[in-house]
């Protein structure tokens, strides 16, 4: 009997460690990185998305997505993933214009384009070929080895910040400005002095006198950032960077040997995200700029009229250079045009204006103390 038993456990135990041993084999692990430091509020997107994944995944896919610089430096994820270095990373396509300048019409477009709004980007990006036009920049255009997905829809980012009030186009152009990615250029065609720094030199610039403004991201970065130390006045709301996406980036030679349910868990997994994520920055961003109003001495300035209109000839004029240059930055900007011209003008008639119940019931001068340049 005491022999029967001792067999049993045995057999019981070597089945145990055969299960053990195949649902180890199952478990796929990667390693991540993203391209924002772990203070970044923007970390909580390839965070969310993780979760996300691990959650539906059932314990078959592992990722450890680690903050910028942990395995390669924030502006080289692309490439590491490209090459294996990483399995998976998070990044935004604008930090990629270098490499072609179609990357910031999937980043962060002047004026929508065409007078899209993020919704309208979003519905662009996934419903009418958007992501396919991604990664056939990325794969075709610039030979990466990746597969790329949308994990968040950008908040409209301020005009920046300054020393007082900017009246019109005229005070605007005669400052020194920091400004990044194709923006740089935009507003250089608006005949402008523009500085392009990066994010943890923009407050040391401003403290020195080396810039006279700058604009940098949305609302609660710029909060971390510290503008409000060395400058009072923050002017928004702007066109210059008012859609775009963060995205996910997966090695191709990885997510071509994933089972097809794990693919799809990736790719719900970031289209889920994508909706979070703008909801979240939407509750961030509205909290730190009470913080920034309320207890930093800071002055919301209603960017004037035809300065927004500037930048919109102004990125006419860029545009029309790039799509003469390059047939694939054409070929984008044709699709996000015949998108538009449907989805724009419908909303247009369609839809109320937002500052008409928004004024009514709250008024943005009483809670924001909102300037209006004299």
């Amino acid at each position: 009997m005491r022999k029967a038993g001792l067999i049993v456990g045995l057999v019981v135990m070597a089945f145990a460690l055969a299960f053990a041993g195949v649902a180890s084999a199952q478990t796929i692990n990667w390693k991540g990185q993203s391209t924002w430091t772990a203070s970044d509020f923007h970390q909580n997107d390839p965070k969310g998305v993780v979760e996300k994944i691990e959650a539906m995944a059932g314990g078959r896919l592992k990722i450890n997505m680690q903050a910028a610089g942990a395995i390669v430096p924030a502006f080289e994820v692309l490439d590491a993933v490209h090459k294996g270095i990483l399995d998976i990373g998070n990044g935004w396509p604008g930090y990629w214009y270098g490499k072609h300048p179609a990357a910031t019409l999937f980043a962060s477009v002047p004026g929508g384009p065409f007078g899209m709004n993020e919704q309208d980007f979003m519905a662009w990006y996934y419903l009418a070929g958007g992501q396919e036009l991604y990664n056939e920049l990325l794969q075709k255009e610039l030979k990466m080895n990746v597969v790329a997905f949308a994990s968040y829809s950008e908040t409209p980012e301020p005009l920046g910040w300054f020393k007082g009030p900017v009246k019109d186009v005229k005070s605007f152009r005669g400052l020194k400005f920091r400004a990044g990615g194709m923006s740089a250029e935009v507003f250089k065609a608006m005949g402008m002095t523009v500085v392009t720094l990066p994010g943890g030199e923009i407050v040391p610039a401003l403290e020195r006198g080396v810039i006279d403004a700058a604009e940098y991201s949305d609302t609660s970065y710029d909060m971390s950032v510290g503008f409000a130390d060395v400058r009072k006045f923050y002017h928004m709301p702007s066109v210059h960077q008012p859609t775009g996406i963060m995205e996910i980036l997966v090695n191709k030679a990885k997510w071509d040997a994933l089972p097809a349910d794990l693919k799809a868990v990736i790719e719900n997994a970031c289209q889920a995200m994508a909706l979070k994520f703008v909801l979240m920055m939407l509750d961030q961003n509205s909290k730190d700029l009470r913080t920034l109003v309320d207890k930093k001495g800071v002055t919301v300035v209603e960017t004037p009229r035809d300065i927004m209109q500037e930048i919109l000839l102004a990125w006419d004029k860029v545009a029309d250079k790039y799509v003469k240059e390059n047939p694939f930055f054409a070929k984008v900007y044709a699709s996000q045009k015949a998108f538009a011209e449907r989805i724009v003008p419908y909303r247009l008639v369609a839809h109320p204006p937002y500052d008409i119940a928004a004024e009514h019931y709250w008024g943005k001068a009483n809670l924001y103390k909102v300037q209006k340049p004299k």
